[in-house]
Parts: C-alpha cells; structure tokens; sequence
C-alpha cells in the first residue's frame, strides 16, 4: 500500500480499540518473569558457554604483545578471540569503528578479545590473565580544544546540510536593538538502559542464530552478515524483548558479533553481556556539544536575525550532534544562519541517544529565547508567541502539516497557573527554598519509514500478527495489537502479536520517534488486505464489507471470520510505503514544557517539584502508553539538566565515571508527580494512522525549562549543563 494523499475516513477511525488508554498486552509475561531477554533464553539454547570481553585500556595506539597463555589454561576455557583468530571481518554500515579491534585501537575500551568457557565466573577469572602490552599514541580527547580547526560536517540524509542561510544574517544581527550572544555547552551523556548490551548465538551449519537486544531488526542482519562476509540469508537475529535502548541499540555492537565468532570457535552457543564497566566506552554515547547562539531582535519582540552554530566530535568518519536543525524549523524570522561543525576526537563513538539533534539542541535554543525575552521585557511564552510561524521558515512555500505550539503553550500556561510567575528572578521563598518557574517550546520533526507485516487469520478467529519491529518499552506490541482489532472488528484478545524476528516482514524499527506510527501504518496494511482475502471467501464485496464483533458483514449477509478462514486460515501480507508528502509539507510534533524548583538558598542543592509537558503530536493511538512515554522522557530530561555527565579524562581519552555508580540519572526521589496533557489532534498528512511519534518529543526542550526555572527561581544563568550546585553557590542571592 502506498501512502500519497492524505488519509480520508478509513476503519481506524471508528476509535473502538485506537486511542483507548489500554494495559500492556505484554505486561503479564513482564511482571511474571516471563519475557524472553537476550541473555536468558533457555527456551532456545541448552547448555551454552559464556563469554567474558576484554577491552583495550588505552584509547588510541597498537597492541605490541598480547599474552593468552595462562588465560587459555585456566579452569574451562574453551576458546579465546581475538583479531588475529577470527578470520578476515568487515565493518558493518552503521559502526564507526570495528567492533573487535586489534593490532590498531581505535578508543578505550574497545573489545579485543573474548575468553570463552564453561562458566560465566570462568570466563571472567580467564580474562583477567590476558596479558596485553600497548604502543600507545597522542589523541584528541577535548572538544574545546579542538573546536576552532573543525570543519563543517559532511551533509547526511537524518542531519541534512550542515550549513544553511538565509537572507543577511550577519547584517541583521549587527542592526537589531536587541541581542542575544551567548554559548552554552552540553556534556557527554550514555544511554544507561537497565538491560546491557546481550546476545546469545549459536550456529547450525553454516545459519547463524543471534538472540540480542537490537531495536533495527534488518539494519543489524545486514550489519552482521557484512562484517562476518556471510549471506544475509544465513543470519537470522531475534530480539522479542529489549530492556531499554534509547537510540543505543540501534545497531550490532561487540556483544552480539564477539557472541557469533565465540560461538563459531566454541563450536557450541555462545552468550555474551557487555559487563557494565565496559558500557559507557565500548558502546555508543550522546556527544558533547559546544552551541553559541545569536538572536537579534526588534523593540516589536519580532526576531530579525537567528543564527545557531554547533560543534560536537566523532572518531574519524563519525556523524556530528545536528543540534541546530531544530532552529531552522521552529521560529520565524527573515535572516538566519545555521552551521554543523564535526571535529576528530579519539573518544568513543559519539551517536544517536534519545532525541538526537533536537533534545542537546533545545537545550540551548530555549535558554537563549528566554533571555532574549526578559531583555525585551516580554513573557517567555508570549515573545514565542510573537515568533510562531506556519511555514517552513527556510522554505516558505512548504506549510506545516500540523503545528499547535501556540495552543500547547496556552494550555499549559492555564493548567499550570503561569500567570503567578514572577518575571524578576529571586522573588519567591518557601521557607529556605528560593523557588522558581520555567518553560520551554518542545518539539521534533516526525518521520515515516516503510514498514511491513504479515497477518494471519485462523479458524478460530484469532488474528496474529507477525512482523520484526521491536518493543524497546514502548509498548509496540500494544498499539499493533490495537491496530489489528481495530481494523479486523475482533477484540484485542483475539490478536496474538509476533515482534523482534528477521523471519517477519521487515519494519520501520524503533528509533526516531517514527517506530509506532510506521509500524501500525504497516500493519494496517496488511490488514487491509487481509480484508480483501476475507470479503472474497464471505461472497462479498470488500468495498461494501463491514468488520465488527468477529464478523464479515454486507448487506444481509454475514458470517464469523473464523468461518472465513476455514480449515487452512488465511495469510495476507503487506508493507507500508510513502510518497512526497513530507516534501510538500513540513511534519512536526510540538509541545510545551513547564517546570517549577526549589533551590536550597544556602546549599544550592536543586528540587523538581512540579512538572507538566502538553504535547500535540497527531491521534495518540494509546494514551496509557504515551504518558509513559513522556514522563520518561521527562525524567531523562531532568538528568540531562541537573545531574548526567560522562567525564572525560582529556590526558588518556576515557570516560572516567563509566558505571551506574558514577554516572548519576534520576531516581524516584528526585523526580515528583508529572502531567501530561495531549491536544486533540489528527494528522491526516502523516499517515492512515493519522499519528505521529511521542516517544522522543517529552525530552526536547526539558532541560532548559528546568535551567529557565532555575535562573527564575535564584537571577543565575548556568549555561553548561549539567546545572550542578556548584555552578550556582557562588552567584546565590544573599539572603538574610
């Protein structure tokens, strides 16, 4: 089915099923313990070995010597890999360094070898008698020092071009009355997912079998066969449940490639967990990023001039943090500037984490539009008001398919009592708290990818559904399982969902925001054309069918779909693909963000104690599940402002705090009640679903309405995140 007019009426919108708050379809075999993770199935592989990775403790040089002697003779050993046994590799599409490395190291941690045996505690013992002698070299480990010899970033089809203009910025900044020139900084952030990187593999001949936990089911078969020069017909990857991704596990990492050779050498399966020390340097990260921004306005609060620069940095042949895309989409203004710059650095591979580009990026922008409003004497949200747009400010003849901010700022500004802001910072005291409100616009683009399924109605009327995109949390098995009642007219416990295997139709994935509206798009299709096969074995016309309450109607003829089936059942299949609609139109979620915090006035420790997001992005198929999508959002947004950095030691090119012990995210204490609100929207421009991605929008722009409410709540501005008392104690108002 090809998506390339808008959708008109269409049986998702009879809303029996779609856009009901419905419990996790999931949920039992979650909270019994049921749920097959990567590392844990015993259902499929007896009897593995397990493997144990050891990473290069230096971040750029060569392996002089490495010594397997007395690791090999330890108790259980089976057999050890590394770069020099494992026969020749590749490098898959979507990794910007090899995944085993060895005589060259490309970055700390990077894995080298792994030692399998018989027992985990074996595996480990055996490893750490790998003795490995370095020649190390001199790397670039500080973004700072390195930003003024950085070029522009290569264009990308996610980050587009790296440079755009428009008009005369230069002259109109220079002319403004008011203007706004300030840099901000963001740090280096790891994804930190409850569930580490795992895999299980095991080969049958020449077919290989990875168990992992992977969000891009069919970028990740292609990925592995590559890199092992193997037919991609002779990978399959299965990854049903997944603890957590957050852009992560977008790709094969070393566990499940090292996972595959160690099985080969074993000769046995193989499971492997990147144990978490190695996490935050052997796998990917959220890089750093240097932002100044320049706003010039009139006296009128109309932004004449807005140019946004970013530099982030990325081993050789890496992609940039694309933290200004936002700026040229979200406020008018005629002259504009906008530049991506990419230096080398020799940490480990920067890439997507949550929300890439927009969330580091709103970051800035949105501290930037409140200090331009307070210099104008204007409200926050009323001097974004005066610079909304309906157009694609670059592209003016392209409109916006959708675009509430206006009506998202209002609505929260009502709900969370806006109008008892003090515009002067430090004016409000609750005991020893110095207490203070914030907002910020949020937003991130809405993307659509071709997306397949297949479904299969049996002679018991049961609908299944079978297709390899992922539940990474977000509860894809729910809104498809929705989605196939709804358009088969059956209840949702007569749907079984099938998820995370390379043997299903390939998906959109999950990734970008765009995985539950492109993969229910997906099934809707294939459903749609289940239909047809239905109607034909009723005797009726497809066009003039009606599905409801189990049955096939038309006229004055019906009959049970289990009937329809018959004995063998049908199978239909098909995919989800779009024409230039995005090229006509500009397709965006919007929202807005409101935060209030106390700060201790003698400690100036920080406390979230209030929180709401109002969010328009299109039909949400599944109010239950997106609020949790948002509130953690939300929560991750709170870490990135007040708490999350990987630190770097810029003498020997690591990330120091590499654990859950260092590396601090929020707990249950540090974040209070949230609310969420969402518009009452359709987007029949974006897809059959008439949705749009939410799990992404809930942390753009929650970091600076922090930052805003915290500057409100003391009069100090703190532009380097993470916004820690240490940064404020020194510039606290003195109090009495």
């Amino acid at each position: 089915m090809k998506f390339d007019t808008p959708a008109t009426t269409n049986p998702i919108d009879q809303l029996k099923v779609i856009g009901k708050p419905t419990d996790r379809v999931d949920g039992p075999l979650k909270t019994s313990g049921g749920a097959p993770y990567a590392y844990e199935r015993h259902d499929a592989v007896k009897d593995p070995a397990y493997g144990y990775v050891v990473g290069a403790g230096i971040a750029k040089g060569r392996i002089a010597a490495m010594d397997l002697g007395a690791a090999r003779a330890s108790p259980g050993v089976l057999a050890i890999v590394t770069a020099r046994n494992a026969g020749k590799l590749g490098k898959g599409n979507f990794n910007t360094a090899k995944l085993l490395g060895g005589p060259e190291i490309d970055h700390y941690h990077q894995a080298l070898a792994l030692v399998v045996a018989k027992t985990f505690e074996q595996a480990r013992a055996a490893a750490q008698l790998v003795r490995i002698e370095y020649t190390s070299a001199p790397g670039k480990y500080d973004l700072a020092a390195e930003k003024d010899g950085a070029p522009l970033a290569k264009p990308s089809d996610f980050g587009g071009a790296p440079e755009s203009k428009i008009g005369d910025f230069a002259g109109a900044f220079a002319a403004a009355p008011v203007q706004v020139d300030a840099t901000y900084t963001t740090p280096d952030q790891s994804h930190a997912m409850m569930e580490p990187h795992a895999s299980t593999a095991a080969w049958k001949g020449n077919k290989l079998t990875v168990w992992t936990a992977n969000q891009m089911i069919a970028w990740s078969v292609g990925d592995m066969a590559k890199t092992l020069g193997i037919p991609k017909a002779n990978v399959r990857l299965v990854s049903p449940f997944i603890g957590g991704g957050f852009g992560g596990k977008l790709w094969v990492r070393a566990d499940a490639l090292l996972a595959a050779l160690g099985a080969r050498a074993a000769r046995r399966p193989v499971k492997v967990a990147l144990q978490r020390p190695l996490m935050m340097n052997n796998t990917t990260h959220r890089p750093a990023t240097i932002q100044r921004i320049r706003l010039g306005a009139g006296r009128d609060g109309k932004l004449t001039a807005i140019g946004h620069e970013g530099w982030s940095g990325d081993l050789p042949e890496g992609q940039p943090e694309t933290a200004v895309n936002q700026t040229r989409l979200l406020y008018a203004g005629a002259n504009r500037l906008t530049s991506t710059r990419l230096a080398v650095l020799n940490l480990p591979e920067g890439n997507a984490m949550r929300a890439p580009g927009e969330a580091p990026g709103m970051m800035a922008l949105e501290i930037a539009m409140d200090e331009m409003a307070e210099k104008l004497g204007l409200d926050p949200i009323e001097f974004r008001i005066r610079n909304d747009t309906q157009v694609d400010p670059e592209k003016p003849e392209r409109p916006f398919s959708q675009r509430s901010l206006i009506q998202c700022m209002r609505t929260g500004a009502e709900q969370f009592g806006w109008n008892r802001r003090k515009a002067q910072p430090a004016q409000v005291r609750d005991g020893r708290w110095l207490v203070g409100m914030g907002m910020a616009a949020a937003f991130r683009n809405n993307l659509v990818m071709k997306s397949g399924a297949r479904v299969r109605l049996d002679n018991r009327g049961v609908v299944t559904v079978e297709t390899d995109m992922t539940d990474i949390g977000t509860g894809s098995y729910t809104i498809i399982a929705q989605t196939a009642a709804e358009t088969m007219g059956v209840p949702l416990e007569k749907v079984l969902v099938r998820l995370g295997d390379s043997a299903f139709p390939v998906s959109a994935g999950s990734g970008g925001q765009w995985g539950g509206n492109s993969s229910t798009a997906g099934v809707y299709a294939a459903c749609m054309k289940l239909r047809e096969a239905v109607a034909k074995s009723a005797g009726v016309s497809a066009s003039d069918a009606v599905f409801a309450d189990g049955m096939v109607r038309a006229g004055d003829r019906s009959m049970p779909l289990a009937q329809a089936a018959g004995d063998k059942g049908l199978v239909a299949e098909d995919f989800m693909e779009y024409g230039d609609l995005d090229k006509k139109y500009q397709q965006s979620t919007f929202g807005a963000h409101f935060v209030e915090v106390g700060v201790d006035a003698y400690t100036g420790e920080i406390r979230v104690r209030r929180m709401l997001a109002v969010c328009a992005a299109g039909r949400i198929l599944n109010p239950k599940a997106a609020r949790s999508q948002v509130i953690g959002a939300m929560t991750m947004g709170v870490g990135a402002a007040l708490m999350e950095e990987l630190a770097v030691d810029t003498r020997h090119g690591f990330f120091v705090n590499h654990d859950l012990a260092g590396y601090e995210v929020p707990v249950h204490a540090d974040i209070p009640h949230q609310d969420v609100i969402f518009l009452d929207e359709t987007d029949p421009i974006s897809s059959p679903m008439k949705a749009k991605g939410v799990g992404e929008l809930g942390i753009c722009g929650i970091g600076a309405a922090v930052a805003n409410a915290v500057y409100n709540a003391t009069g100090a501005r703190v532009r380097d995140y993470p916004i820690t008392l240490d940064k404020l104690l020194d510039r606290l108002p003195v109090v009495a």
